[in-house]
């Protein structure tokens, strides 16, 4: 951790600035008076000292009564928590925090402004957060025994060294809090053996961290939907030796570092998992099993005790539950048995603590959890919170979610909150950027229910890049190389008002030799290609469908291979919010000579090719020249417009299968084979962009191995299915 550089609470700091003064005289100075002395205010002081330059001295001095820039903490009445304002006065600007986070972020977008507009173009505002909680999902896998569900992977396997890097934790928490994500949901499949030393369980606690060094041929196991299991995680490696001890005093410090930059921790399980337990004590996977209950009520216990500032907790039920022969009512009289009761143990013997607990509403209706956990839900020291899969495992497909509205959840839930869980299995190579998107998504949020949001994904681990072949040293942090699509979602959930003019002055700032306005198109249309396939081409869940691959688990393919065919995109049907029709109704509804009001399949391929050849266009004015990072950009924007130019013709040239089939014109059928021509030409072209500066093939948890020059010979059969009579 930095050295502190503010020790007394009332600090001065006086920075000469050339720039505002106009003139070389080095006595004038920008002076900073903070009345707070706190790591997170601290931390944006630094951002702000940064944006000012290196002309600067810092001098102590509390008696200035007229500095040029103050911080204090103010709990004025138009002010929330992690609410600021930012005010001016002739040469003065005053940032006021409701509370410690808020003046950190306020410094935040002071620094901002100041890098973006100089002093004297820093505009007041006065912000409260949209969203009150706005964090990632992060499954994370701990070690091959305690693995989350993505770790039969690539990047489950790469990232388990990664996890217990300290300096990679203090990055990615500084990097999360500047764009103004406030707590880190860690997911696994069972922590415990990981991190805690459980009363009367303590030969469970795993010492040393290992992963796999076994092949994709032995590690991948489709087990019914994709989704490889640790079972067969063989040829096991240490990577770090580390005491149990160790283990916990690491967590113990990332967690007081989270705190520093105002981000809490939460945990969140699915069950019943007993991985890392070894079959000791009696301990299995069934749910009629006492001592399974009683190990997990003292786990769940053992885990606050264990770290002071772990905010929370949460639980799915269902997902190892043996759902053939069990009812709702016993999953969650086993989760009460065990989750409730183990943070009840908690909250009474810490009165002065306070706890979350997080349910998510999977696999049980919402009155059903509320009725059964009623001591949880009033306990006074713990906050409940429901949880609740709002745009299933994509995003990218549509700003409108009809889920939550199919399920009645909001009428249910009735004046209590939820976390919307946000997903993303869609964006694991290419960098995405669309602010449009992004800020209607986050507005069409039931907001009156609304907690926050988690955005994340479940197939991928955030955690450092491994896919790049000519890679930084050491590897980029992934929310830094996605750098653009992680501070979308977390600037915009915090104040979706935040205009693109904003994000065009940072793409500015952060590639200052080229037209950042080209860049901002650029990026807008190849990112939207994502939810207009994906809107189209709908398949719900991550083992559904993998855009990057065209791919999905083999038996939602419908064919011997993973990948989505000019079959399968004849079959599969749309998103129920895009507005878009799918082929099968636009056929009946061409050969019946009726109308629609939806946008038709040809409409969606001629607005692909419209995003495509817009970002091709844009890119005709942008140069990398010796920028590494916007190379990188630029080649990413125009990979992924090939990607949208080939699925504009497949989905064409789907279009014309289907009416051949069903009129028997040879007309179609021609148009047909040339449109699938022509996406084949284009999936060549996205495959050597790609590999240009891409490993593959790639192993996934729910779809396999993507290997995109394995794919180019299925993308070929799809000409010759469209000859078929």
């Amino acid at each position: 951790m930095k050295k502190k550089l503010f020790k007394s609470r009332y600090v001065l700091l006086a920075i000469t600035s050339l720039l505002f003064f106009g003139c070389a005289a080095q006595d004038k100075r920008i002076s900073i008076y903070s009345s707070s002395n706190n790591p997170q205010v601290d931390f944006a002081l630094e951002d702000i000292k940064s944006a000012l330059g290196k002309n600067y001295v810092i001098i102590n001095n509390a008696n200035s009564k007229e500095p040029n820039i103050l911080l204090k903490i103010e709990p004025l009445n138009d002010l929330k928590k992690e609410g600021f304002s930012i005010k001016k006065a002739k040469n003065k600007i005053t940032v006021i925090g409701f509370d410690t986070a808020g003046l950190m972020y306020g410094s935040l977008e002071l620094a901002e402004q100041i890098k973006l507009y100089g002093f004297e173009g820093v505009k007041e505002i006065t912000r409260n957060p949209y969203m009150e909680m706005r964090g990632p999902k992060f499954n994370i896998p701990l070690d091959v025994r305690t693995p989350s569900y993505s770790d039969a992977s690539d990047a489950g396997q790469k990232n388990i060294p990664v996890m217990w890097d300290f300096e990679f934790w203090k990055d990615y928490i500084d990097t999360m809090a500047r764009y103004r994500y406030n707590y880190i949901s860690l997911w696994s499949l069972h922590p415990f053996p990981s991190l805690v030393k459980v009363p009367g369980y303590e030969d469970i606690a795993l010492e040393d961290v290992q992963r796999s060094t076994g092949t994709w041929k032995d590690l991948y196991n489709l087990n019914g939907i994709g989704m490889g299991t640790p079972d067969i995680l063989d040829n096991p490696e240490i990577v770090k030796k580390i005491t149990i001890d160790e283990k916990i005093d690491f967590w113990r410090k990332v967690m007081a570092y989270g705190k520093e930059r105002n981000i809490d921790f939460h945990f969140i399980t699915w069950n019943i998992f007993d991985y890392g337990t070894d079959g000791k004590y009696g301990i299995t996977d069934k749910m009629d099993n006492d001592i399974t209950k009683n190990y997990f009520r003292k786990s769940v216990k053992q885990l606050f005790v264990t770290y002071p500032d772990l905010a929370g907790i949460g639980l799915t039920t269902g997902e190892n539950m043996g759902l053939q022969g069990t009812t709702e009512e016993d999953r969650e009289n086993w989760a009460y048995d065990t989750y409730a009761k183990g943070i009840l143990d908690a909250a009474a013997e810490m009165l002065d603590r306070k706890f979350t607990f997080i349910h998510r509403q999977h696999q049980t209706g919402a009155k059903e959890i509320a009725e059964k956990f009623k001591d949880v839900i009033d306990a006074k020291n713990i906050e409940f919170l429901y949880c609740f899969k709002y745009a299933k495992a994509h995003v990218y497909s549509a700003t409108k979610q009809p889920y939550h509205e199919n399920e009645n959840f909001v009428e249910d839930i009735g004046d209590m909150k939820t976390i919307w869980g946000l997903r993303n299995d869609d964006t694991f190579y290419f960098r995405w950027g669309a602010p449009d998107f992004v800020r209607e998504f986050i507005e069409n949020i039931p907001h009156d229910v609304s907690k926050g949001i988690y955005f994340g994904s479940d197939q991928w681990v955030w955690g450092r890049d491994f896919l790049t072949k000519n890679p930084e040293t050491p590897n980029q942090l992934e929310v830094v190389k996605h750098w653009y699509q992680w501070m979308l979602w977390g600037r915009l959930s915090y104040d979706p008002t935040l205009t693109n003019d904003r994000f065009s002055s940072l793409l500015a700032d952060r590639f200052p030799n080229v037209d950042a306005q080209a860049l901002f198109s650029a990026w807008e249309n190849a990112s939207m290609i994502y939810p207009i396939t994906t809107g189209f081409h709908w398949g719900s869940l991550d083992f559904h469908w993998y855009i990057e691959g065209c791919f999905s688990h083999p038996r939602f393919a419908e064919n011997t291979t993973e990948f989505h065919d000019v079959n399968r995109f004849i079959t599969l049907g749309t998103h129920p919010s895009s507005g878009y029709q799918n082929i099968p109704n636009y056929v009946k509804m061409k050969v019946s000579d009726s109308t629609s009001t939806l946008k038709s399949p040809l409409a969606v391929s001629k607005e692909l090719h419209q995003r495509a050849d817009a970002a091709i266009e844009n890119l005709k004015s942008l140069k990398a020249a010796n920028n590494k990072e916007l190379q990188y950009t630029l080649n990413d924007i125009q990979t992924v417009a090939y990607m949208g130019k080939y699925y504009a013709h497949k989905i064409a040239g789907a279009t014309y299968v289907a009416m051949y089939r069903e009129t028997k014109d040879n007309t179609y059928q021609q148009k047909a084979v040339d449109e699938l021509t022509k996406a084949l030409g284009y999936w060549e072209k996205f495959t050597k962009k790609a590999l240009e500066q891409n490993k593959n093939p790639l192993w996934t948890n729910r779809v396999g191995i993507v290997d995109w020059k394995k794919i180019t010979t299925w993308v070929k059969d799809d000409i010759e299915i469209a000859k078929q009579n």
